[in-house]
């Protein structure tokens, strides 16, 4: 199943028709993640990186530790994508306590949760983590670096991407897909195949930081998380108790340090902790 495929438009320019145009569009499917024969969440999502995407999914969502998991096959059938997955040890108790059904918008965080107990669910910390020896320079860096890793956004402009940072390697994987809560699963997925710690670097984000994209990274264990937009209030709650570096606005050589500053090593004298009071 192809990621893309092209379809003709009419175009408008100054008010006149103008002759049509063919644009290359991401492909949105319906990916179900199946563990044991009982469906545990039906995604929106593109349709590439699949064992990624699995491993990361079930890893970010408290499922399954990738030692816990036996086997992902992904079958092709008539509405979309089953992702049959085989999970074992402690995985099969905890899928017994946890039932979801998300039949959801594309790559929906929250969707199917059933209660207000499970979406604030304990997130781990990693505060202990003292990280790399990150710059500013590391952060305008990785950012700039981010674009040439997105060649399904290069050429259909609507999808997200998720990336890992080294100062020493600059950006070691890239996932993209139309969800962003799934770019950032397959970004995880990506980083257990490929043996790579999320410990020594960051997380790069296309999309903006919301409370459920900081428990995927607190549960990935990296302990910068950098995004190109804004964050929301109560994601930088989550992210102050628990640890997380959390670096928005990220745009050229512009920034903002909103939670744990101190992992962003700078010279300048007068950096100081934000405050996050409420007003």
């Amino acid at each position: 199943m192809e990621s893309w495929r092209s379809r003709q438009s009419m175009g408008f320019e100054a008010g006149k028709a103008v002759a049509p145009r063919r644009h290359d569009l991401p492909e949105e499917v319906a990916i179900a993640l199946t563990c044991n024969g009982t469906t545990q969440a039906v995604m929106m999502g593109t349709p590439a990186d699949l064992n990624d995407f699995a491993t990361g999914f079930l890893l970010t969502e408290g499922l399954a530790q990738p030692d816990e998991i036996e086997a992902i096959e992904p079958i092709e059938t008539e509405h979309g994508l089953d992702l049959q997955i085989r999970l074992v040890g402690d995985a099969e108790a905890r899928l017994a306590k946890r039932r979801r059904s998300m039949a959801g918008p594309v790559g929906c965080g929250l969707c199917g949760i059933e209660s207000l107990e499970a979406a604030m669910a304990a997130s781990p910390s990693v505060g202990a983590i003292a990280g790399p020896a990150f710059s500013p320079e590391d952060v305008s860096r990785a950012i700039a670096l981010l674009p040439t890793f997105q060649p399904l956004h290069d050429a259909t402009l609507a999808v997200h991407g998720a990336a890992f940072y080294t100062p020493e390697g600059g950006i070691a994987l890239a996932r993209e897909d139309v969800g962003r809560h799934n770019a950032l699963d397959k970004l995880v997925g990506a980083l257990i195949a490929n043996n790579c710690d999320p410990a020594l670097g960051a997380i790069l984000i296309t999309s903006r930081v919301s409370i459920d994209m900081v428990q995927k990274v607190l549960r990935a264990g990296a302990p910068i998380l950098i995004a190109v937009s804004a964050p929301t209030a109560s994601a930088l709650d989550l992210a102050e108790r628990h640890g997380l570096t959390v670096v928005g606005l990220a745009k050229g050589s512009r920034f903002e340090i909103f939670t744990h500053p101190e992992r962003i090593r700078s010279d300048d004298a007068t950096q100081k902790a934000p405050s996050h009071a409420a007003r």
